[in-house]
């Protein structure tokens, strides 16, 4: 059985997480992926402390393993999601959009684990400083917000900067990408487009068929310099193009993207709807339940690890 020491540190059993995805990680999901062996995560978003109290409450009705939650830290309601993190006694965050320094001493009292999104060396040494329990790396290959550098790149020189457990983001979908990570020095992935096709996923039907027909070439990044995101091209990416030919302004930018991800998510719009998947959109090959998708990765995983290391010893494959 594949295991690392994120699968100790967090109680998992494979070191997989899933990705905090805004409006298409809700209970449902984490629950599933949770359950499965991994590490299920809530996006809390922009979603109010009420709701995502809501979807705690529905991930515990679903299964007694370890569950995180997303906190992304431009929401309006952070402080209100983080004492709400602390008396629900989440096990686990992962963070995005800031630092989440202010909050580690309060979070280390309450015996949560903090796991912060890096796309940089410096930020992921600054965080470490600051006492968080582990890092992710995530490339430029990722869907969502992103950053200016590749997986390949990123994650050897996050895991040689600092001394914490590495959690490789961006571009993982299968197998083979999870032994790339654990080869260049991750202990574990997250992985966020190949879950948006399982089956326990809420996102519409019309979302999943975009990622199922989507080819290498098929993403496409839109929004301002250094507020970039990665999203299936379609007739709102040209929108976008238009604004940054045009040299508009954030708030433009802000009025035009604004309500898209749900959308997508929730309302199938896949027009003009802001449908978010990471370069590995085109490895995504079918609906399957989240347990599945997991244990073929760890198996694949296994059997890559396996023919790699006959290949070391001079083996014929």
């Amino acid at each position: 059985m594949m295991k690392t020491a994120l699968c100790d540190l967090l109680d998992i059993q494979y070191p997989i997480i899933q990705g905090g995805m805004a409006w298409v990680a809700t209970a449902e999901l984490a629950a599933a992926v949770s359950e499965a062996g991994g590490l299920g995560i809530i996006g809390a978003g922009n979603a109010p402390p009420e709701v995502v109290k809501e979807q705690i409450r529905k991930v515990r009705e679903k299964t007694k393993k370890p569950f995180g939650v997303n906190v992304y830290y431009m929401s309006p309601y952070l402080e209100d999601i983080m004492d709400l993190i602390v008396e629900e006694q989440v096990q686990v965050i992962t963070t995005g959009a800031g630092n989440p320094g202010k909050h580690i001493g309060r979070l280390k009292e309450a015996n949560i684990k903090v796991f912060p999104v890096v796309a940089s060396v410096a930020l992921a040494k600054r965080l470490a400083r600051a006492g968080v329990d582990g890092l992710i790396a995530e490339g430029m290959e990722c869907g969502g917000h992103i950053g200016e550098i590749t997986t390949m790149a990123l994650v050897p020189q996050v895991v040689d900067a600092v001394d914490l457990p590495v959690i490789a983001a961006g571009g993982v979908a299968d197998g083979r990408g999870l032994v790339a990570a654990l080869s260049l020095g991750a202990v574990g992935v997250q992985v966020g487009t190949r879950f948006v096709c399982a089956e326990e996923c809420i996102a519409h039907e019309n979302y999943k068929k975009a990622l199922l027909k989507a080819k290498d070439r098929d993403t496409v990044t839109t929004g301002p310099e250094g507020h970039q995101v990665r999203v299936l091209k379609n007739k709102l990416t040209r929108e976008f193009a238009k604004l940054r030919a045009d040299g508009a302004s954030f708030e433009v930018f802000e009025e035009l993207g604004a309500g898209k991800l749900r959308a997508a998510v929730v309302e199938g719009d896949i027009e003009y709807g802001s449908l978010m998947a990471g370069q590995s959109a085109a490895m995504v090959k079918n609906v399957q339940p989240a347990r599945k998708i997991i244990t073929d990765m760890i198996s694949e995983a296994e059997k890559v690890a396996s023919d790699l290391a006959g290949m070391l010893r001079g083996d014929t494959l």
